[in-house]
């Protein structure tokens, strides 16, 4: 059962408040700069400088709507932000000082609820290969909830990573994949008490969940809810992340392993930070409620974070090399090609796609991987990639660098281009071949090791 740390009084001049640590005992006080408004037992209203992240016993996150919608995307606007016709905060005007802060400092980006308008269509072997739909969605991420007493299981044969060894305050990364192996989409996933988390794109979200809809037998003791509506992510990044984390008395996670995550409560409303994000092992992700979204942001921006909207992202996205649905991850290839070698087990007993995983590895037949390529000039993605006048591949992304004279991209090489190589990216843009962050730290799984 949830349980929270008692009232507490509070004063105009109150600058930190203290709770006992759910995991150890210990007691911790947290201070934060931003102002937030809360209502004491006689209804008065106090401007406070200090938050409580109230360590509790792990929750469904079974989340109610938030009381005042939009409330991020308000408090953003407020900051500078530049939004979208379809509500997407691209940008805060600092996109080179955002990826700096990424090397250097840290950085936040946070998702956004708006709508996107799109169609659903189905194709052989039940599988959702257009990535289009009517959907309220969160530009960045979705949140998938998976309940119910069979949950580890379904997903343990559903996706590519072992679930059965993962306990709750544990995550990992797993790819969901067509019976051939085909990318969808790579899933950033929290075991927590009565549910299991999963972060996936926008694109996938419906498809996936569809899919998976479509794997639940009658006894079968799952349910599978989209609770985007009803959270907000929040991502730090760069190398103060942690000096933010023991800022806001959140030290107890630094330096844990990949996907650990616990559960606070702010207010009284609870949110869960977990080690890692979706494109990095390193920094946090904090998940939230839409009804505490724009205080968190404000107060991690108080404490040196830099806002990063979805233009820097996208840049970062592509620099780091981390593969993304419609672009590096498509029915075209494969979950080996793609080298998510970290989200795979060969461990584990039947899997859909793991008859073609296994068969690939058995007899060496990954043709093409992944690469970052360092290019001359601008060139439009989907281009061919050659050498020697032939065609060895093809640009999947490509993004401007933090100087005008700097182009990056994306693309999948057939294996007889290496590292350093050069090749020719459309008509005649020159291009090196390089290794990218994400990708780098991908590797091929052993037999004794079970992600």
């Amino acid at each position: 059962m949830a349980t929270t740390a008692p009232a507490r009084p509070f004063s105009t001049h109150l600058h930190a408040l203290s709770s006992r640590n759910f995991l150890n005992g210990t007691g911790f006080t947290h201070h934060q700069e931003s102002k937030i408004k809360i209502k004491t037992k006689n209804t008065t209203t106090l401007s406070l400088k200090s938050t409580s992240f109230q360590p509790i016993a792990a929750l469904p996150f079974d989340l109610s709507p938030p009381p005042i919608d939009h409330d991020l995307l308000d408090t953003m606007k407020i900051a500078g932000a530049e939004v979208s016709e379809n509500g997407i905060v691209e940008t805060f005007g600092n996109d080179d000082e955002a990826l700096d802060a990424v090397e250097n400092g840290v950085a936040v980006f946070a998702a956004v609820n708006t709508v996107v308008c799109m169609i659903s269509r189905q194709i052989r072997f039940s599988m959702i290969a257009a990535l289009m739909f009517v959907y309220i969605v969160k530009y960045g991420f979705n949140c998938l909830q998976v309940s119910g007493d069979d949950r580890i299981q379904f997903l343990h044969n559903q996706s590519t990573a072992n679930f059965e060894n993962l306990q709750e305050g544990q995550g990992c990364d797993t790819v969901f994949i067509t019976p051939t192996a085909r990318t969808i989409d790579i899933a950033h996933t929290w075991f927590m008490k009565n549910s299991i988390m999963l972060v996936v794109s926008p694109l996938t979200c419906g498809s996936i969940s569809e899919m998976l809809n479509k794997f639940i037998f009658f006894a079968d003791k799952v349910e599978i809810q989209d609770i985007t509506k009803q959270t907000s992510l929040c991502i730090l990044l760069g190398p103060k992340s942690n000096t933010v984390m023991s800022s806001l008395n959140l030290s107890d996670l630094v330096g844990q392993a990949y996907g650990t995550h616990r559960h606070y409560s702010v207010n009284g409303t609870p949110i869960t930070v977990a080690v890692g994000n979706v494109i990095s092992a390193e920094g946090f992700s904090l998940l939230m409620s839409p009804a505490i979204a724009g205080s968190i942001w404000r107060s991690l921006l108080s404490l040196g974070a830099i806002p990063m909207g979805s233009n820097a992202w996208e840049r970062l996205r592509v620099i780091q090399g981390r593969p993304a649905p419609g672009k590096e991850l498509t029915n075209e290839f494969n979950v080996l090609e793609a080298g998510l070698w970290n989200s795979i087990s060969l461990n584990k007993g039947c899997y859909k796609g793991q008859e073609t995983i296994s068969r690939l590895i058995t007899y060496d037949g990954v043709k093409q991987r992944l690469w970052g390529i360092r290019l001359s000039a601008l060139v439009e993605p989907g281009s061919a990639i050659t050498v020697d006048g032939k065609k060895v591949g093809k640009l999947t992304s490509y993004t401007s660098g933090r100087k005008e004279s700097d182009h990056f991209g994306l693309g999948y090489i057939k294996k007889q281009v290496a590292l350093g190589d050069t090749v020719i990216v459309g008509e005649n843009i020159v291009g090196t071949v390089v290794e990218v962050p994400f990708l780098s730290q991908q590797h091929p799984p052993m037999k004794n090791r079970t992600p």
